[in-house]
């Protein structure tokens, strides 16, 4: 007994480490490109539409990826819940890892035209397919790994690799800017470093991934042969309700948090308040430091407290939070940039830390994959898509940013009524065995079977 309590152990730190660095090589690769739009891409690739249009069409680029994530999620989730968990993860980092790196070697319309911002483009969409198929599989690796009574640290994992991405792509693109090539030579070369690099990071996070047990859950789908044979359309035709308020969950944390992972809080204070860039770039990998901390709080907290108390918090802070980090950055002081990005990270992170458990906990074991990870891809449209762009339209429009701060707000409260409609399950015995109770009572509207 001692000794398979040891080996369980063992793994579940291996498959908290493995979730952790694959998650933090994929959204390297996809925060790369928010900092690059923000700083240089309007000049390479869409000088044509000239100034605030050609910033404009830059930030949308960003949204576009979006639009493919639920395919991304709809094709893991499919084949994840039929062939395993682990053998998407793999596939999603290699995706990631071959779009970004050709995006470092595209050349820009300067030297081949029209052509470069459609390459560009069609590689940001294979970062979305696989940034779609990739969350749902990770949070999964995490949480049916997990000890039950832990499962809210064991499902931040995934998401620490959220900010810790973020914070590798700031800390790499300021040692670009202000070390490497500063001035004219970022954008003659040095934006295209941080891009290659992913080539490493991919090898790193490909050789941790294949090192890690598939998930204990379907372990026990496959010898059971209880794979459904089209998980999507059963989860489509029985749990839209819950793909749904998952979706609006998440949307309530995506449309604030991508002020800053969509690059729009870069843009704005380097451009618009004429801040140092490297400074800049700098005070959002720590913010993205502080938004580690509060995502594993968040998560440790939910395991205390519950999932939905635990965001129910969280939005009610990022729902003051939005009102008050615009005042705070147009002081101009980089001092009180990194005081809003750190209260800025309060509510972010305890509307994260809890997601990858409340998500597990939502769905039975035969469609789950397919179930958190279509509710992700569409949060993530609600919320975050477009998020920097509707910013930037509203700030053209109205030169403040009190609209933008209303906006966000909007979001952050579908999201908290969404949540609050939830019922928190925690610790629900997640296996296939227990799929009857798992099917009912996932809503404060639903009679939970009795056992």
């Amino acid at each position: 007994m001692t000794s398979t309590a040891t080996t369980h152990k063992v793994n579940r730190r291996r498959v908290a480490a493995a979730t952790i660095i694959g998650t933090t090589v994929e959204w390297y690769d996809f925060f790369i490109y928010a900092n690059a739009v923000a700083l240089v891409f309007n000049k390479q690739f869409f000088d044509p539409a000239g100034g605030s249009v050609g910033q404009l069409v830059a930030f949308a680029s960003i949204g576009l990826s979006f639009l493919f994530r639920p395919l991304g999620a709809f094709l893991a989730g499919h084949y994840g819940d039929k062939i395993g968990r682990r053998a998407m993860l793999v596939i999603t980092l290699l995706l990631m890892g071959a779009a970004t790196a050709l995006i470092g070697l595209l050349p820009t319309y300067a030297q081949i035209g029209v052509a470069a911002p459609i390459l560009l483009l069609f590689l940001r969409v294979l970062q979305g397919i696989s940034a779609g198929g990739e969350w749902g599989g990770a949070v999964l690796m995490a949480v049916e790994h997990a000890d039950p009574k832990k499962r809210g640290l064991a499902g931040s994992f995934p998401q620490l690799g959220v900010p810790l991405g973020m914070l590798l792509a700031s800390g790499v693109m300021a040692l670009m800017t202000g070390v490497i090539s500063p001035g004219a030579a970022f954008a003659e070369w040095g934006w295209r470093v941080p891009f290659l690099l992913s080539i490493v990071l991919i090898l790193v996070g490909y050789w941790v991934r294949r090192s890690v047990d598939e998930s204990p859950v379907f372990q026990e789908i496959a010898e059971a042969k209880a794979q459904t044979k089209a998980p999507i359309v059963v989860l489509l035709k029985k749990y839209w309700y819950l793909v749904l308020l998952g979706a609006l969950v998440f949307a309530g944390n995506n449309a604030p948090g991508y002020m800053t992972t969509g690059g729009f809080i870069t843009k704005y204070t380097t451009k618009d308040l004429h801040m140092d860039q490297t400074q800049v770039l700098v005070a959002v990998a720590v913010g993205s430091a502080f938004w580690f901390i509060t995502t594993l709080l968040g998560g440790i907290l939910s395991d205390k407290i519950g999932r939905v108390r635990t965001y129910q918090i969280g939005f009610v802070c990022s729902a003051i939070a939005v009102f008050l980090i615009f005042p705070i950055m147009n002081t101009g002081s980089i001092g009180m940039l990194y005081l809003a990005l750190a209260l800025f990270s309060v509510g972010l992170g305890f509307t994260y830390g809890p997601q990858a458990a409340l998500y597990s906990e939502m769905f039975p074991a035969s469609v789950r994959f397919s179930g958190v990870s279509i509710s992700y891809a569409l949060g993530a449209i609600l919320g975050g898509a477009f998020a920097p762009l509707i910013a930037q339209a509203i700030l053209d429009a109205t030169h403040n940013t009190f609209g933008i701060s209303v906006y966000l707000c909007i979001v952050v409260v579908l999201g908290f009524i969404a949540v609050s409609l939830i019922r928190d399950r925690q610790g629900i015995d997640l296996s296939i065995r227990n799929e009857e109770e798992q099917a009912s009572g996932a809503t404060v509207f639903e009679k939970v079977e009795s056992k």
